[in-house]
């Protein structure tokens, strides 16, 4: 693909995910202020930006999907990144800004990517693969758990209710 071009595919993939969360975010607000039809709408026009953004995403040659032990070391390698570099410049910056709450968010998600790192790495080793029936995630900060939700987050400290299973 020619750069241009490239670069239109990541910048479309970038703008119709964040469309997509932004709606449901919307359709959710829209709920609880008992407006199912306009909730729904919401919800609708968010699964198609769904579509656009993975019919861009299959476009995208940076973000191919490649073979589980490649996709599994590189996924690796992002959330070691993130977690080790990303964040905390995120964090100095909030802090420096005042911006308590922010900090906080970015503290926790920096967090829970390092137990994402560690979850992959674990995969990669072959200590995981058909033992798991099933992850928690921390609804609060994305903390991930495997097997069986913890009573309480070791990231934010949400209570063991606010884990939402994903299962095989």
């Amino acid at each position: 693909m020619k750069e241009k071009t490239q670069k239109n595919v990541n910048a479309a993939f970038i703008g119709e995910a964040k469309a997509y969360f932004r709606l449901l975010a919307y359709a959710e607000k829209a709920q609880e202020e008992d407006v199912p039809q306009i909730a729904l709408l919401f919800r609708a026009i968010a699964e198609a930006e769904r579509v656009h953004a993975t019919r861009n995403l299959n476009l995208a040659k940076e973000i191919v999907v490649k073979d589980t032990d490649t996709n599994l070391e590189k996924s690796f390698q992002r959330e070691k990144t993130v977690s080790e570099n990303v964040y905390p410049d995120f964090i100095k910056d909030a802090e420096d800004e005042g911006e308590t709450v922010a900090a906080q968010v970015f503290s926790n998600a920096r967090d829970a990517e390092s137990y994402h790192a560690k979850l992959y790495e674990r995969a990669i080793m072959n200590v995981i693969k058909e033992k798991v029936e099933s992850y928690h995630v921390c609804q609060v900060c994305g903390y991930v758990a495997d097997r069986k939700a913890p009573d309480k987050c070791p990231v934010c400290g949400a209570p063991k209710e606010k884990f939402k299973a994903v299962e095989a």
